[in-house]
């Protein structure tokens, strides 16, 4: 690290007022992993990949960077974002997978203090081995780092219970662009606490957080149940994550599958385990090009008696209307079923399709607007399918905290939709290009019909682009960056602001 620094000082003729000698991290020679990401749709050379072993050191490449006019840093977690947002073009990137901080779960229970690199799949692995406790809400995919779903939100099935992610933090510590070390939370540097949560690292990199827990289940009953019509899947969607607490089931997701044979898209991703069999003889012939299956989960205790289970899994299923006959149920361990997609990543990677670009389109739509969206989408530009999931689940608003920084649509209930593209072989498949050109379709469909979207994840080549996604947040968001990142340093790959950005 020291001879990376004195060699950087002296051909950047930055000031070289602080010692080289106290940083403690090292410089990777190989910087082919940050040129990219899981998108796989951009490549940005970095001028370095540092790996800092503490909060301190990341202050201390901040501050470095501040010295320079043009020096930019991004934090790195797992490598999964999808549009180059951990990217620093001849800038630093932090590999904050360095940061060494123990996963230390506190003696009330109720809270456990992690690094910002942490994997998520690790802090579960941790809590309900050692604690029998796990985080209350968790993302589909748990091999990413706490810092980076907090940068963004972290939503699953959980999320209508508990809020996303963002909304089961009680404190941070937050190194900002400053090269200030900060520990925050909603009564100590506040503004810091909101803005960071869901900020897109724009206003200090994460370093460690103090997330809620619980206490863990032993086993989840899983369940999917299918719909031909769109209305009786929303309603039924809706109804339960509506319900009063303790009287719904612990996880609701769903998501839309093409009405045809396709081994990928179609009634073959629906049944739980490789043996179920969909009979689509059950549809009449009138059911559209999609489907819908609603995916619902109770957790329980070994000791609870399997007819206790059935009792309330019966009871919390009644009403709804899914089509007769198909209905798909499997047992799992509560740590196997959160780790679901790790096995979907492991098959993957055997069949060499996880490491293929992936042009992923993550929104948040408008109950509002649902229908429509339904109509527009679906049921017409993606009627063939995106070659993976493509997710459908009501979110509730009032667990979010307006102070943070996430943009979502107006009404109480809105909707994630994640078109989970992979670039592989299947029916009616699309290029790369062609699945990114569909997705500004989808976008622009949805302009021209007035239909009420956040992008979730978001990404835009243009300062009206953002001002837009903010909305009447925008001025707040300027205000933020102005405090603690004046010299926009961090986070370069968001294209929100240029380097030596001034607020006006």
């Amino acid at each position: 690290m020291i001879a990376f620094i004195e060699r950087f000082v002296h051909e950047n003729d930055v000031d070289s007022s602080d010692s080289a000698s106290d940083y403690a991290g090292e410089v990777l020679s190989d910087l082919s992993d940050a040129g990219h990401d899981f998108g796989g749709l951009q490549f940005s050379k970095p001028l370095a990949v540092l790996r800092p072993s503490d909060a301190s050191d990341v202050a201390k490449i901040l501050r470095l960077a501040a010295r320079s006019p043009h020096l930019t840093v991004a934090a790195r977690g797992n490598g999964h974002s999808v549009n180059g947002q951990a990217m620093a073009h001849r800038g630093l990137v932090v590999d904050m997978k360095s940061l060494s901080l123990p996963i230390h779960v506190h003696a009330d229970g109720i809270h456990a203090d992690v690094a910002g690199g942490a994997l998520w799949e690790d802090v579960l692995r941790h809590c309900v081995v050692n604690h029998r406790l796990a985080p209350r809400s968790w993302t589909d995919y748990l091999g990413l780092t706490v810092g980076g779903t907090l940068s963004n939100a972290g939503v699953s099935g959980q999320a209508f219970a508990h809020g996303p992610q963002t909304e089961n933090v009680t404190e941070l510590e937050v190194v900002t662009g400053n090269g200030d070390v900060l520990v925050c939370s909603k009564r100590q540097n506040s503004e810091l606490f909101f803005g960071a949560l869901g900020g897109l690292g724009q206003f200090g990199i994460i370093t460690r957080a103090r997330v809620l827990l619980q206490p863990a289940p032993d086993m989840v009953r899983w369940i999917r149940v299918v719909y031909t019509e769109f209305r009786d899947f929303t309603r039924d969607a809706e109804s339960l994550v509506t319900r009063p607490d303790g009287d719904t089931f612990d996880y609701v997701e769903g998501f839309v599958f093409v009405n045809s044979d396709d081994p990928v898209n179609g009634w073959p991703s629906v049944p739980l385990d490789r043996y179920g069999s969909f009979d689509p003889g059950r549809f009449s012939n009138s059911a559209g090009p999609v489907l819908y299956c609603l995916e619902v989960a109770l957790h329980y205790k070994n000791e609870d008696s399997p007819s206790t289970v059935d009792t309330k899994v019966e009871r919390l299923m009644g009403g709804l209307r899914g089509k007769e006959g198909m209905r798909f149920e499997a047992e799992l361990g509560y740590m196997e079923f959160l780790l679901r997609v790790k096995r979907v990543e492991e098959e993957a990677k055997a069949k060499g399709i996880w490491g293929a670009p992936h042009p992923w389109l993550n929104l948040f739509v408008s109950k509002n607007d649902i229908g429509e969206f339904d109509h527009v989408v679906f049921k017409n530009i993606l009627k063939h399918g995106v070659g993976g999931p493509m997710l459908l689940y009501p979110l509730l608003r009032s667990k979010w905290d307006s102070r943070k920084s996430v943009a979502l649509p107006e009404g109480e209930i809105f909707y994630l939709v994640a078109l989970l593209r992979f670039c592989s072989p299947y029916q009616d498949g699309l290029s790369v290009h062609q699945m990114v050109v569909q997705n500004q379709e989808i976008l622009q469909s949805c302009t021209k019909h007035g239909i009420d979207y956040k992008l979730y994840l978001p990404h835009y080549n243009s300062v009206e682009g953002w001002k837009r996604h903010f909305g009447n947040q925008w001025t707040r968001f300027q205000e933020r960056k102005a405090r603690f990142d004046p010299m926009a340093i961090l986070a370069p790959g968001q294209k929100i602001f240029s380097r030596n950005w001034q607020h006006s």
